[in-house]
């Protein structure tokens, strides 16, 4: 796995955590326990911080970035992820909020100053524009996201099933014990 400090601050990992060797870490960045980051992941926490929760899992491609603070946004966005998020493969996370229980569809982008709540899933190829809010309990799909209906019992008992699930396979990962 590649950890790069920078600017003195090393990436921070949480218990039981897996970082694939082909990923890259660096600067404020804090990853949960038992969470997991897949191959060819980039997660920069350069010019802003990233808090990553527990049991979440960052897929492959994935690429999670800040907004830096500057005259045109003077606080910048950090990077909040929550608890039990499963964010897809080649998903963009830039400088956005993220409850826990959330579904990322594969190749979705949240940018800048979005706010994602609670038990929320976003559909694959879905652009959630700057500054938007989505609603907890719903299915949000499209360019840009349009709030599509409400979840069912079964979606929302989904989340922490697959967030467990890679848990599980992370774990067999670090059993393997292998590096680059």
């Amino acid at each position: 796995m590649t950890l790069r400090q920078y600017q003195g601050q090393t990436p921070q990992l949480g218990k039981k955590v897996f970082v694939d060797p082909s990923a890259i870490v660096l600067g404020d960045v804090e990853i949960g326990d038992e969470s997991s980051v897949w191959p060819l992941v980039v997660i920069r926490g350069d010019m802003h911080r990233i808090r990553i929760g527990q049991y979440t899992s960052i897929q492959d491609g994935s690429v999670l970035h800040i907004t830096h603070a500057g005259p045109y946004n003077p606080e910048g966005f950090p990077l909040i992820i929550g608890d039990h998020v499963t964010v897809g493969h080649q998903a963009m996370l830039h400088g956005c909020t993220l409850g826990s229980r959330i579904l990322v569809g594969m190749g979705a982008m949240v940018m800048d100053g979005a706010v994602v709540e609670d038990e929320v899933i976003i559909g694959a190829g879905s652009l959630v524009p700057p500054g938007k809010t989505l609603k907890s309990g719903y299915l949000y799909v499209g360019r840009p996201v349009q709030q599509m209906r409400e979840l069912s019992d079964k979606e929302r008992a989904f989340f922490v099933y697959t967030a467990e699930n890679y848990a599980r396979l992370k774990d067999k990962h670090l059993a393997e014990n292998w590096t680059s």
